[in-house]
């Protein structure tokens, strides 16, 4: 029996299962020295190890590209992204772990983003500049995660405060640069 929407899922490619195994690893790689530079160590190591995962893994080879998220791919393609799915569900850096259902009188049976822990929103941030660095290689500058979430921002579910730490951190990156904005992270945010 054939999935549904079998017949227009690409087939997998060797090549692609080698470049997508090696832009994960490259992306994990960058997380960890930022997460490090943080004092996040385990967080550093054990960042996005879901991406290795069947359930992962296969659908982002099948619709890999190099210049952007399979992810995106894969949700043009499909309607729906089955890798981010179980993606989002497993890795608490990425604030769509953090929504929640709510039954009260002003929004009933809502969907609301509920407040990430500190160290997860500087996780994210984090994960933010590897997946510009990664994509954008060699033309990366420090404003594109600002850029990149100013795109987003008018359909992305943020509770006030993650919202608020998000924004203050992707200001301070495109204007101070990496080092800074990692350096007060570790020494002023996280140790509040």
């Amino acid at each position: 029996m054939k999935n549904e929407g079998s017949e227009t899922r690409p087939k997998i490619k060797f090549k692609n299962i080698i470049a997508h195994f090696n832009t994960i690893t490259h992306h994990r790689h960058i997380v960890r020295r930022n997460c490090f530079k943080m004092g996040l160590y385990w967080q550093g190591l054990t960042h996005d190890l879901s991406k290795y995962s069947p359930s992962e893994f296969w659908p982002s080879v099948r619709y890999y590209q190099g210049t952007r998220s399979p992810l995106a791919a894969e949700r043009e393609a499909t309607g729906m992204s089955e890798a981010w799915l179980h993606h989002k569900g497993r890795n608490k850096h990425h604030h769509e772990y953090w929504n929640d259902f709510t039954h009260n009188s002003t929004n009933p049976g809502g969907l609301v983003p509920c407040k990430m822990p500190d160290r997860y929103i500087a996780e994210m941030i984090a994960d933010r500049v590897a997946a510009c660095r990664v994509y954008k290689g060699v033309d990366y500058k420090p404003s594109d995660s600002l850029d990149y979430y100013n795109l987003e921002k008018k359909v992305v579910m943020l509770h006030p405060y993650v919202k608020e730490k998000l924004e203050l951190f992707l200001n301070m990156l495109a204007e101070k640069g990496e080092e800074e904005t990692f350096k007060y992270i570790k020494k002023e945010f996280l140790k509040k």
